[in-house]
């Protein structure tokens, strides 16, 4: 079996996938649609971050893709309706680097509120200028927290320890973290707020969710921080408020259009301004969390394979066997009524017997692993590929 891991992907991966005994082809950069479809010629397994696209084209000349390991918190480079079709399973790392995000974005909050950026400008400009103006504690100040998930809820947890009060604002019902108040709209969340910070989801739904008219709500001379996806915020707006003082200072991680290639130019409407934070998507890029990603992501990779789990898959259902020393079949089918019923008296009639099995539904697909007391007949294997339902059936 052989893996293609593109990006930069920590060495960690590389260890996991090869002591499995997987060949692993690891590229610096990412690949265009043209190149990756050359590329995935053999390929069971390939491991990106953000900058590569897996698109419907790639994945219908992917004959052999198995899974995808997405080596960061987003899916949306995928095109998962068509993986799904294709029964190819999507994997990602949805904990693995939220401390490095919110360290991050702590530092961002109190280098905005003293000031930090024109102040390091004007010393390395030769200028001396010690001046509290403009300069503010980031202690009693309210951080609205916009996204409330993995990330939002541990900045919610440091903010508060640092003093300052927390209110939050998420579509989904999440519980409060220590002193924390849930807002009912994000319009109350950005009348109270002295900093907001975004901490939303890449879906569709949240395109252009913060323009000019959420900026125009924010509390006067207040702080803006977006460590999320670039595409959800209007940077022309935002540029328009900095300008006219509106908000006092903004940092930004994320950018609607980023750059291929490490060294390509950046472009942004907010390079030059004052008090603008500007890196480039960095979050995530700690050493020790690209270590943890590195080895959570080829895990959930290796364990797809080898044993047939599904566990914290993005796009299939979820089951998650136990150890097997014995026949172990796994099938990804349709999720229609009497399938698993049609399966097993399949089985039976062969005198096929099971010993354990575990079955999981979600959406149009459905995802059964048997184990067995011995080696199912090649009669069972070949009727089961051959049903209707059937995307595919692996065996272990």
């Amino acid at each position: 079996m052989k893996a293609l891991l593109l990006e930069n992907i920590h060495p960690r991966a590389v260890e996991v996938l090869e002591q499995r005994g997987i060949e692993v082809d690891l590229r610096p950069g990412s690949l265009s649609e043209v190149e990756l479809v050359q590329a995935l010629e053999g390929v069971s397994l390939l491991g990106i971050r953000s900058n590569t696209k897996v698109t419907r084209a790639v994945l219908d000349a992917a004959d052999d893709l198995v899974a995808i390991g997405c080596f960061c918190i987003g899916t949306n480079q995928v095109d998962l309706v068509a993986a799904s079709e294709k029964g190819v399973g999507v994997f990602n790392a949805p904990y693995s680097n939220t401390r490095s995000v919110v360290e991050l974005v702590i530092g961002e909050i109190i280098a905005l509120a003293r000031r930090l950026p024109e102040k390091i400008q004007r010393m390395h400009d030769g200028i001396w200028d010690k001046s509290a103006r403009g300069s503010h504690e980031v202690r009693g100040r309210v951080l609205g927290i916009v996204g409330y998930g993995n990330i939002g809820t541990q900045l919610s947890n440091l903010a508060e320890a640092m003093g300052l009060r927390v209110v939050f604002y998420d579509t989904a019902d999440r519980p409060a973290h220590g002193n924390a108040q849930r807002m009912d709209s994000l319009d109350d969340l950005l009348a109270v707020a002295d900093v907001v910070s975004l901490h939303i989801d890449g879906r569709p739904g949240n395109v252009g969710l913060f323009g000019a008219e959420q900026f125009s709500k924010m509390k006067p001379r207040s702080l803006f921080v977006n460590a999320s996806r670039g595409m959800v915020v209007d940077d022309v707006a935002l540029r328009d408020h900095l300008l006219s003082g509106h908000i006092a200072g903004a940092a930004l991680d994320v950018f609607p259009v980023e750059p291929k290639a490490q060294g390509d130019e950046f472009e942004s409407v907010l390079r030059g301004l004052d008090n603008v934070i500007l890196t480039p998507h960095v979050g995530g890029s700690t050493q020790e969390a690209q270590e943890e990603i590195g080895w959570f992501v080829a895990g959930k990779l290796v364990g797809f394979v080898s044993e047939g789990s599904t566990t914290l898959s993005v796009n299939l259902p979820q089951v998650q066997p136990p150890p097997h020393d014995g026949p172990r079949i796994g099938i990804l089918h349709h999720n229609v009524p009497g399938v698993l019923a049609g399966f097993n008296t399949l089985l039976a009639a062969e005198g096929d017997n099971i010993t354990r099995q575990q079955l999981a539904t979600a959406g149009a697909l459905g995802y059964v692993v048997t184990d067995a007391t011995n080696d199912l007949s090649a009669e069972s294997l070949e009727q089961l590929r051959a049903s209707e339902h059937t995307l595919w059936v692996r065996t272990w």
